[in-house]
């Protein structure tokens, strides 16, 4: 991250950059474009600078399990350093100034900062990015425990339960847009749980364009889904409900045939007409018994995308269950994954969580570009111990010596 070199005076630190260690991933003059665009400018000098408050926030999920203070310590460790050198100490902002210095900023500049800097990376030498041409990307959703407060609970609310009880946490929902080859975040949206998880998956189809391959789960299908997904351009790969039913109309020379996706009543309304598709059928065995999987694509070249192919390539949408364990798991990894207490500093906090795990994953794939292997072989927790040993000392490294790190 470059959130990196503060000038160190007895007032407090002058924001320049906050995590230089992570400099080619969120530069500061990123950092200054979300800060304007959400006018989250401080209005007089402060002790904690907006600058300062955004690369704590996204510290908070490096060093997940750590208290606010300790993380602003981590966060500090290289420049406590040089005030060593120079004779002087800078105190160390309470929890109550750290906490209020986050409620002033909000959580718009998190989430600008985040639409700033997510997309996705692999070029056409990433192996396992493409296929045939086609950019693999995947979609899918999570929900998680939020603190059970009356704030959390009247915002984001929570699961059905059994009549006369009521579960014991609220609940947030993210939906993701993942870069298959690379795990790289393209795209998120977190909602109340109440907000079903179709719905945000629409909206994320801003994020996909011409050239991409989208993937997706049974939860997730529907005609909406594919009609706006072939609108934006992008073709499909999904598997689909049992309980939906496809016409052979024309049976073709892989085993795969073509069919129809007939509208629902409301696109009927609307002037939605039925949509071909290809549609694959196969068993695997899973747990000693066969499970039929079918795909739905829009792809019909048989010879650049024949059915074995597109079923081999369709278990890497499983690429974004990994990419949620290293959110929940790896760089988080507490029982309950949101600290805040309420809906504002939970957005906050869920936004700065997807930028740290954007650091780390952008920073594996650019190590991985130089030593042309797939950054899916570099481990995930490894590179985040290594992200957090570099932040302190990049901060206390001579300029001359950026390079050498």
């Amino acid at each position: 991250m470059q959130l990196s070199e503060f000038t160190l005076t007895p007032g407090g630190i002058e924001p320049g950059e906050v995590l230089q260690a992570i400099e080619t991933v969120i530069p500061i003059e990123t950092i200054n474009q979300a800060i304007e665009l959400t006018q989250s400018q401080e209005e007089r000098k402060r002790r904690l600078p907006t600058h300062l408050v955004v690369g704590l926030v996204i510290a908070m999920s490096l060093w997940s399990k750590d208290s606010i203070v300790d993380v602003f310590k981590n966060l500090a460790d290289g420049w406590s350093n040089q005030w060593i050198r120079l004779g002087q100490h800078w105190r160390t902002p309470s929890k109550s100034s750290l906490s209020e210095a986050g409620h002033r900023v909000g959580p718009q500049v998190m989430s600008q900062l985040f639409a700033l800097v997510a997309r996705p990376l692999a070029t056409p030498d990433t192996p396992g990015a493409f296929l045939n041409g086609l950019r693999l990307m995947t979609v899918d959703g999570t929900v998680f425990d939020v603190p059970d407060t009356e704030a959390n609970a009247g915002v984001l609310g929570y699961p059905g339960s059994r009549p006369g009880t009521q579960a014991a946490f609220p609940k947030a929902r993210l939906v993701l847009l993942v870069e298959a080859g690379t795990h790289l975040l393209a795209d998120a949206l977190m909602c109340p749980y109440r907000m079903g998880e179709r719905v945000r998956a629409l909206k994320l189809l801003r994020s996909v364009a011409e050239g991409m391959l989208l993937m997706w789960d049974r939860g997730l299908h529907s005609y909406k889904m594919v009609r706006a997904t072939l609108k934006r351009g992008c073709h499909i790969l999904g598997r689909v409900p049992a309980n939906v039913k496809f016409e052979v109309v024309k049976p073709l020379a892989d085993g795969s045939y073509l069919s129809w996706i007939a509208p629902d009543g409301k696109s009927k309304k609307k002037g939605g007409k039925r949509i071909q598709v290809r549609v694959i059928e196969y068993a695997i065995e899973e747990d000693g018994q066969q499970q039929v999987y079918r795909l739905v694509t829009d792809l019909l070249d048989l010879a650049m995308f024949p059915a074995l192919l597109l079923a081999q390539e369709y278990h890497q949408r499983w690429e974004v269950e990994n990419t949620l364990d290293e959110l929940k798991t790896h760089l988080n990894g507490r029982k309950t994954l949101i600290r805040s207490k309420n809906p504002r500093a939970v957005v906050q906090e869920i936004y700065g969580w997807l930028l740290a795990h954007w650091a780390v994953r952008c920073l594996m794939f650019q190590a991985a570009e130089h030593a042309e292997i797939s950054p899916l072989r570099l481990g995930f927790t490894g590179s985040l111990r290594v992200v957090r040993r570099a932040v302190a000392k990049f901060q206390d490294a001579q300029p001359q010596e950026i390079p050498l790190f």
